[in-house]
This record gives structure tokens, sequence and C-alpha cells, in this order.
């Protein structure tokens, strides 16, 4: 017994702390755990009865911020020194506190420098792309520390439908749910290397369309970890850094799903679909056409979106960043039906000649998605039998006699059976899906450019959205308080600028009111003719009501009660002196033809409300030196009279 240790010491209870780093040391390094274990022995041999061991803390690292429940308690109990197998120290003597902090410190400095040789032999080993920790679904590590796909056609088709089905959608959320609507699985690794097919979810998604391994290029230090404290506990994160901070970027390093070229643009579209300053953000549901594409003209700050309305589908744009940041007035706001449909006007000129084109293009990517699909589900059925056949064998295998086994296992092949059979219905429902699609055929869409304006607005939204957004920049508006005009400014993507000018609402009117264009035509006509005469006016130059109705007697009727415009009377045409163009060159005495042509070149006053209407004259206007002067030249040309005369005599041709 050491001189040390004394009776005092001997009464008390010995603790024995015994602790591995990871899971790992304990499951594979044994010999350090049995020679932990065996200090009981020495300290039965230094004289201790009542030995406590406390091991709760294997598996656990001293190292960060993992809490061990074990070493607390040991150090709110001790009250010895420490014994190691070569010396007894008691913390009392100065001698043995000195060597004690001299062993601390060795010892922390061999494991800091043990720790910081590895870490940068690691850190090296990445840059040069030679260090693979683990291999995502769709690749297998090999023995050399490379990359390869998985030789699993199932999987490796899977991975590749993921990225077809985002360069066809450009969203991440309505990739996922194409995968769901068809019910189609994708791959996961498990723990232990294993695939398993689940059910996708978006981080799954994310994760395949994220991750550079897939764009055949090698990335390492892409995260970081940050500590925080939750309740005074601290935790860990792990932190996406910026690209430019990676450790390692070496493209072409292995096979990958897609090149490098793609994958940089999927990165582009999936960061452009984020609601953030500078981003559009993903084309959703919402008829407003260019959400997060329009720009202020007076503080370049994106327009706010708002649906107002009984049921919410009135949009409105607005600019109230001056006012939110520094207090200034608001800068615009106005009504986005009338700015959306010029838009969509614009587009469709640009998109009409190659309509045909992309009606081809279409027809055949959705055949190519049906029998994407088809073939998915083919490819899971083949895995279904294999597993089935398994299943069976096992169950054959089994002693009957066994039924615990037996039972479980019966179970099993029923199981896989059922999945073989909800496969071939789903796949002959998609077989018949797939054959009405007819095959292309060029003639059928000979028409589809002039048609393209009746489908654009049962178009589906976001489809619009995606087309407007392929073609368009970004669109700089203002409003005209002058003109009460929007002023729109369409920066096309190839570098091309056009300003549009669309009227603006006025107070009281709604998205069923009257054109401004037919009130006036109505103002005008009252003078010479009727209600029902000016319905037909109306609609031989195509302009309807509000509700885009055919115009009847009644409904001019009551626009001009709506209006407080006068009715026709004969009366009080006759009193004010309006003609139309066939009573005004009578008048006169010339031809219909002699005085609209004068008119035409500005030489007598008329008003011509429509272009497929009346002309509109007043006696007061036909009694200047103008009008003499036609009627002067009128007369001089006409060297033979028009209509024969009375002395004229008639040759008599007929043969009787």
């Amino acid at each position: 017994m050491s001189d040390k240790i004394r009776a005092q010491h001997l009464a008390r209870k010995a603790m024995l702390y015994v602790r591995q780093s990871s899971a790992y040391q304990v499951s594979h390094n044994l010999e350090s755990q049995k020679l932990q274990y065996a200090m009981q022995d020495r300290l039965h041999q230094l004289g201790w009865n009542e030995i406590e061991v406390i091991d709760e803390d294997l598996g656990r690292s001293a190292a960060g911020t993992q809490t061990r429940t074990g070493f607390e308690r040991m150090v709110a109990e001790v009250c010895l020194g420490l014994v190691d197998q070569e010396t007894v120290y008691s913390p009392r003597q100065s001698n043995d506190r000195l060597l004690l902090g001299l062993k601390g410190s060795l010892n922390e400095y061999e494991l800091d420098l043990l720790r910081q040789r590895s870490l940068e032999a690691r850190r090296e080993k990445a840059k040069r792309g030679e260090l693979i920790v683990a291999a995502p679904v769709g690749y297998c590590k090999t023995e050399d520390q490379r990359l390869e796909k998985d030789p699993d056609l199932r999987v490796q088709d899977a991975i590749r439908s993921v990225f077809r089905q985002f360069g066809a959608i450009g969203s991440v959320r309505q990739t996922l749910l194409w995968f769901l609507e068809h019910g189609l699985q994708l791959p996961a690794c498990m723990p232990r290397g294993e695939i398993q097919w689940k059910r996708p979810s978006y981080g799954t998604v994310y994760r395949i369309l994220t991750n550079p391994i897939y764009g055949g290029t090698y990335a390492y230090g892409k995260t970081e970890c940050a500590i925080h404290y939750e309740a005074g506990e601290p935790r860990k994160r792990d932190r996406r850094k910026p690209r430019d901070q990676w450790l390692a970027l070496i493209p072409n390093a292995h096979e990958g799903y897609v090149d490098w070229d793609e994958f940089e643009r999927i990165q582009c579209a999936i960061s452009g679909n984020l609601r953030l300053a500078g981003h559009a953000g993903a084309p959703k549901n919402g008829e407003a056409l260019l959400a997060g594409r329009l720009r202020c003209r007076r503080c370049a700050s994106k327009l706010t979106l708002h649906y107002t309305g009984n049921r919410h589908d009135a949009l409105r744009y607005s600019c109230h960043r001056g006012w939110m940041d520094k207090g200034q007035p608001r800068c615009i706001a106005f009504g986005g039906t009338r700015a959306d449909a010029a838009i969509a006007e614009a587009v469709l000129q640009v998109v009409q000649p190659a309509a045909i084109e992309a009606a081809i293009v279409a027809r055949e990517e959705e055949t190519l998605k049906q029998d994407e699909v088809l073939a998915a589900l083919q490819r899971d059925l083949q895995a279904a039998r294999y597993a089935a056949q398994r299943a069976q064998k096992q169950y054959d295998a089994a002693d009957p006699e066994n039924r615990l086994v037996a039972d479980e296992l019966e179970r099993r092949w029923n199981h896989a059976l059922l999945r073989v059979e909800e496969l071939e219905s789903r796949i002959e429902q998609q077989s018949r899906t797939s054959g009405q699609i007819p095959p292309t055929q060029p003639e059928e869409f000979a028409d589809l450019a002039t048609a393209l304006e009746s489908i654009w607005p049962q178009a589906d939204a976001r489809l619009k959205k995606r087309i407007v957004r392929t073609l368009i920049h970004e669109v700089v508006v203002d409003v005209d308080d002058a003109t009460s005009e929007i002023v729109l400014v369409i920066h096309w993507k190839g570098g091309v600028h056009t300003e549009i000018r669309v009227p603006r609402r006025r107070r009281g009117e709604n998205t069923t009111h009257t054109s401004r264009e037919a009130i006036d035509a109505v103002r005008q006509l009252v003078r010479i003719c009727p209600d029902l005469v000016i319905a037909g006016v109306l609609n031989r130059n195509d302009l309807r009501t509000g509700r885009g109705n055919f115009w009847t007697q009644e409904r001019v009727t009551a626009l001009r009660s709506h209006h407080q415009i006068p009715v026709y009377s004969s009366e009080r045409r006759a009193a004010e002196g309006w003609m139309t163009l066939t009573e005004a060159s009578a008048f006169i005495g010339v031809s219909p033809g002699t005085l609209r042509l004068a008119v035409e070149r500005n030489k007598i006053p008329a008003e011509h409300p429509l272009p497929n209407g009346p002309w509109i004259f007043n006696r007061a206007s036909l009694t200047g030196d103008a009008v003499t002067e036609l009627v002067g030249r009128a007369r001089a040309r006409r060297g033979h009279p028009t209509i024969p005369t009375t002395q004229q005599g008639s040759l008599d041709l007929s043969t009787t």
C-alpha cells in the first residue's frame, strides 16, 4: 500500500471511470475497454472494498457539445486524488499537483497534435478529390476511392427522371407532386448502405437536384458545424457555406447524371424560385401574369401584388417601398388586369411564328412523359416480382411445423404478391392512357398560330407565367398622370426594349364597363340616327358591351340613360342641321364620293365616329368658301352630263 493512502481514504468509496470516444471504439477497440475495467483489480490491491464503476459515458466523445452525465457525477463525488497504473497521486502534495499538471498538458498537446495532423491530412486528400466519406444514392464507392454509378438500372432511371421532370416543370415542389401524382417511388440509402424505395419527400428531391455529385463534380466542405444554445445547453447545427468557401470543387471527376452546365442551370432556376430580393419566385396558381417581373421606374423596387375583391380575384400592383423604408410618398399603384392583357398580347405576337413547332414539341414531350411513367412502373413491377419470388423461396425453405416462422413468411409473401398485382393493374391503366395520345401530325397544327389568342385565356396560369419569364427579363412600369396611362417598358431577354401604354382604369370603372370608344360613338351617332341603327353600327365595328354581348336597341337605350345622352329626335336634327354624307352631298350639289374625298383631305369639316359607320355633317360647315370652291371645281370638270337629258335621242337596236 502507498503511504499516501491512509485508513480514512480506504473507508470511502472508490470510483472507476470508464469511457471510449465513439461507438466504433466500443465495438472494435475491446483491449482498451478491458484494460480500463481491469483497474478494479488495481483498486482491490490498494485496499479498497467498495468500488463503483461508472461506464455510462461509453461511446461519448469528450470533444464537442455532448453531455457526459457519468463524468459530471464522478466530479461531484470525488474526494481523493487520481490513481493510474503507475503512481498514486495526492492533490494535497505540491509535487503530485505539478506532475499531474505536466502529464495532463502533455497528453492534451499530444491529442491536439494528432488531431491537427489527421485533419490536415484529411483536407489535403479532399483537395485532391480522393476523400469520399459516403456515396449518395445512385452511386457506389469503389475500393480505390472513386465514385461509380449504381449498377441497378432501376436506381439510375429514377435519378434521371428527377432531373428530366425538373427540366420540364422548373420547380422542385412541382417535380415532387408529379412523382406523387403517378405514385412513383425514389431510392434512398439506409445507414448500412442498402437501397430502400420510399415515397418521395421534398427534401429527397431537393437533395438530388442540388448535390454537385450528380453533375459529375467532386465537392467537399459544403457545410460547417455551428454551435448554438437552447435552454442553456449547447447544440450543433450544420450550416451550408457559400460555394466560394468550399474546400474542394472539381468538375468532371466522375460520370454524372447530367453535365455540369445543365446542373448550373438547375441551380439558377432553383435560386430564382426563392421569394427573396432580386428573385421572382416560383410560378404559382395565381392569375397575375407579371408577379415578380414588375419594377418601379421611380424607385427601382419590385412591385407588390395584392388580390382584392369578394372572391380575391381582382389583382392590383403597388409600390410602397419608398414609403416603408424612408417615409416618402407612395410611388404607384394600379389594377393589373389591363397591364397583364397588354403583356399577354405582346407575348403572343412574339410566340405566334413558332407556335406550330412549339406545339409539336409539346405533343412529343407529353408522349415521352407518359412513356416515362410506364417505363418506371415496369421497372417497379420487375423488382416486385423478384421480391415475391424471393419471399416464396423463403417460405418454401421454412419448416411448416414452426408456425411462428411460417406465418410471418407467408404474410411477407402475400404482401409481395399484392404489390405485384397492384403494379400490373396500374401498368394496364397507364398503357390505355398512353394509347389515347395520337401520333404527331404537323398538318393538324396548321391553324394553331391564329388560335393562340383563343387558347391563351384557358391555359394554366403557371404555364403562362413560365412562357412570360422565358421571354421577358423584367418590365419597368410607371403611371403617367397627365394622360392617365400605365407605361410599361418590356425588357426582352434578347436585349430589345418595347414601350406599351395602357389606359388606366378611372375611378368608378370596373372590369365589365363599356369602352370609352363605344360611349363616344353613341354620343355622336345619336344626332343622326335612332338606337336601333346605332346598335347595328356598333356591331359592325366589333364593339361589344362591357360583358362582351352584342348591341341591341334596348342596350343602347340603357347606355344612353346611364350616361345621360339625349334620345334621337328628327326635329332637333333638323333644327341643329345635322346630316349624313348622302344628305350633305345633295345639299351642296356634288356627288357623295367628291364630298368624302374633300373631307378626307381636311378641306371640309366632318365627324366620323367609327370606321364602318356614317359620316356626320353640320349645315353650318357646308356654307363656307371651301364648299363653294369645291362645288365650282366639280361642275367645271363635268364635261358631259351624268344623266341623259330629254332632248337626247335613243337608238333603237331591236331587230323587230
